[in-house]
């Protein structure tokens, strides 16, 4: 099973760009296969790495054998041969080490500030999708739809690698069924949790055909992880993040409109059930594989700073702890 890390945004990428660099520096020394970026452009507060083809080109540049991924580039926003291109070049600079997740994209303010009218995402999404696909795998591109361009191959592709690989982000029967069609993999949610869209990834694939399964052993699922020497120590610090994560769940409720008294309480055990690797090294090496034989994953993004609540000092020794004790736990099975 692949092991990849991610939860680096916001707040949790301040700092002196040196210091951040060298968290994942320790990534690739540990053993851990992956790390993923997300992208917010023209955000409304601070975000030091709108860009996550630019981080991914200074971490593949300080790293051995760590991939870095994109969770997600959001497609709406480019124009899809100009981001094939700047792919294609990352993935030959550093020896095929990149990978590209897709999505439509969940910040309105981005394309009301580009004057991209959000009724086209959709299109711009799927349009944009296969362009990059195509492009990709080496394949002659030509206009297609909302973009016009001459036909072209991209130049940057070795001949003798395979292309890097791309994953979709997204839960509605639109996206999943696409994702499912173009049999490109998953990367699927962290917050709300996944069961949803396996449920309607099973039911689209009942509806149009398609292995769901096949493709879910190709995909990613994210959890939160909390390891800790001894139980008493997990709970302590999970005891102190309860609070914090309730605070952001009605930050971002706020932001879609909804009223405080409609973000319910944080039903603890249900969160710790469906969104958290918890526990002693043991307890995590078993809890992990039970979630893969139960949804035949094939990768798991681990989220060890609980998307910026936790410190990075505190993701790190927690990072230490797993790479020590359960990566080669899982790599033994």
């Amino acid at each position: 099973m692949r092991i990849d890390i991610a939860g680096w945004t916001r707040e949790a990428m301040a700092g002196d760009p040196k210091a951040f660099a060298a968290i994942f520096e320790r990534a690739d020394r540990w053993g851990f296969d992956g790390v993923w970026f997300s992208e917010f452009r023209v955000p409304q507060s601070d975000w030091q790495y709108p860009s996550p083809l630019l981080l991914a080109a200074a971490l593949l540049a300080r790293t051995e054998r760590l991939r870095v991924g994109t969770a997600v580039l959001v497609l709406p926003l480019h124009h899809p041969l100009m981001l094939a291109e700047e792919i294609a070049q990352l993935d030959f600079q550093s020896g095929g080490r990149i990978d590209v997740g897709i999505g439509r994209g969940t910040e309105p303010a981005a394309l009301q500030c580009l004057e991209i009218d959000p009724s086209s995402t959709r299109e711009r999404f799927e349009q944009g999708a296969r362009i990059l696909r195509d492009a990709l795998r080496g394949d002659t591109v030509a206009s297609s739809g909302l973009w016009k361009f001459a036909p072209r191959r991209l130049m940057a592709l070795p001949v003798q690698r395979p292309h890097p690989p791309i994953y979709i982000a997204g839960s509605t029967p639109e996206t999943l069924a696409f994702a499912l069609a173009q049999d490109l993999p998953l990367l699927l949610s962290l917050e709300p949790p996944e069961g949803a869209q396996l449920k309607r990834l099973a039911e689209v694939a009942r509806q149009q055909g398609g292995d769901a399964q096949a493709l879910l052993a190709r995909s990613s699922l994210a959890r939160y992880v909390c390891i800790g020497p001894s139980a008493a120590q997990v709970r302590q610090q999970l005891e102190g993040l309860w609070e914090r994560l309730y605070a952001r769940r009605m930050h971002f409720a706020g932001k879609r409109g909804v009223a405080p008294a409609g973000v319910p309480p944080i039903d603890r055990q249900k969160v710790l059930r469906e969104q958290f690797i918890h526990g002693t090294p043991e307890q995590c090496h078993a809890q992990i594989r039970a979630l893969q034989s139960a949804t035949g994953i094939g990768s798991l993004r681990c989220v060890f700073n609980a998307n910026g609540l936790w410190s990075n000092q505190a993701a790190l020794a927690a990072m230490q702890l797993f790479a020590q004790e359960v990566l080669p736990a899982l790599q033994r099975d």
